[in-house]
């Protein structure tokens, strides 16, 4: 892989509902993006959606970590639309829940984690509303950091046709009664070695399951990398793995979705 990706600099700012394209950051950098909801059982979920400049862009589907759909996002989305992509972040806690004490995250995650079929409701519904926007849902991969990594792989064990998931030290765990013999796509896993949440014991139970069920896949870890290793800005953010991380996933894409 020789394909390098500096990061863009500064942060990105929520953009409000329905706003048009070109909305300017504290920064002046400008974004492409626009907050869109989508309801499910009566709930609201305001996403992120920044279309590809080509009509036939490919779709990069991106779950959010545990603090819900925040800045982080929406600027990995903006450095996704750079290289020539739509992406559609979807916001799986709901209209306005953005937590920020770690017993809130912890509420909400859990609510997921312990709710399986919720989760994969509100990620299809956000799947719809994407393909609604006009993005390619039949070109599409999805990607997650931390707890969006482990969605995204509850997204592929679903069996959603997508061509890839790729997660970003997120957890590996696979819940009791579910496994990955119906995904349809390729799995990318990047994860920390230095991870003190996500121990290297759910790495290899994971490779082993991926190869029992005949995933094509490919699983990389990064010395040193704590947990979070890319959330710029950070205590944990380690610019080596994440830079190395970002040249991995852009070419996964490049396969994938060509």
């Amino acid at each position: 892989m020789n394909i390098s990706r500096g990061l863009v600099g500064a942060a990105a700012v929520a953009v409000s509902i329905g706003a048009s394209v070109a909305v300017a950051d504290g920064h002046g950098m400008k974004h492409a993006g626009k907050n869109v909801d989508f309801e499910l059982n009566g709930t609201a979920y305001e996403s992120y959606f920044v279309a590809g400049d080509n009509k036939d862009a490919p779709l990069v589907y991106l779950i959010h970590d545990w603090d819900g759909l925040t800045e982080y996002e929406v600027k990995r989305s903006e450095m996704l639309h750079e290289l020539g992509y739509s992406v559609f972040a979807v916001d799986l806690f709901g209209k306005g829940v953005r937590p920020t004490e770690v017993a809130d995250k912890k509420q909400h995650t859990g609510e997921l984690y312990k709710d399986r079929e919720k989760m994969r409701a509100i990620m299809q519904a956000g799947l719809a509303k994407a393909k609604e926007l006009g993005a390619d849902t039949s070109n599409a991969v999805a990607m997650g950091y931390c707890f969006g990594g482990a969605a995204v792989l509850e997204l592929a064990r679903s069996g959603t046709e997508l061509k890839g998931f790729a997660s970003f030290h997120g957890g590996l765990t696979t819940p009791e009664g579910q496994g990955y013999s119906n995904t349809k796509g390729s799995v990318l896993v990047m994860h920390g070695t230095a991870d003190s949440i996500i121990p290297m014991s759910d790495f290899a139970n994971l490779a082993d399951e991926l190869e029992a069920s005949k995933v094509d896949h490919e699983m990389v870890t990064y010395g040193g990398a704590p947990h979070a290793f890319t959330v710029f800005g950070s205590e944990k953010y380690q610019e080596r793995a994440d830079t190395q991380s970002w040249t991995l996933f852009t070419d996964f894409l490049k396969m994938e979705t060509m």
